[in-house]
């Protein structure tokens, strides 16, 4: 039962909007979470405040790095790995062409 008062609660109709309750709706969404805009008994569209939408972005970026790490690691062979000193030694790189080099920032 709690479902459908929640349901009902985090719906607004187009009319409202009509009549000039949009600042009414915005503060409610971002005070309470989400609206679902009813036109014609039909869900039209959906309201969320700036902070969760931002959030809703992040955890779909954050899905596809997983997926897109998922899909790596599924050819990933331990007995092709090349060690550090190995790989400086194929580029020719040395301890002091490491030190000139600015530090890198990984997110």
């Amino acid at each position: 039962m709690d479902d459908v008062s929640k349901a009902i609660t985090n719906t607004v109709s187009i009319s409202q909007f009509n009549k000039g309750m949009a600042g009414q709706i915005f503060s409610d969404v971002k005070k309470n979470g989400a609206k679902v805009v009813m036109k014609n008994n039909t869900a039209e569209v959906v309201i969320v405040s700036t902070d969760e939408y931002l959030e809703i972005v992040d955890a779909m970026n954050d899905l596809e790095l997983y997926v897109k790490a998922v899909e790596r690691l599924s050819g990933y062979d331990p007995a092709e790995l090349i060690s550090e000193e190995d790989m400086m030694t194929r580029f020719n790189i040395t301890d002091v062409d490491l030190q000139s080099v600015d530090e890198v920032e990984f997110e």
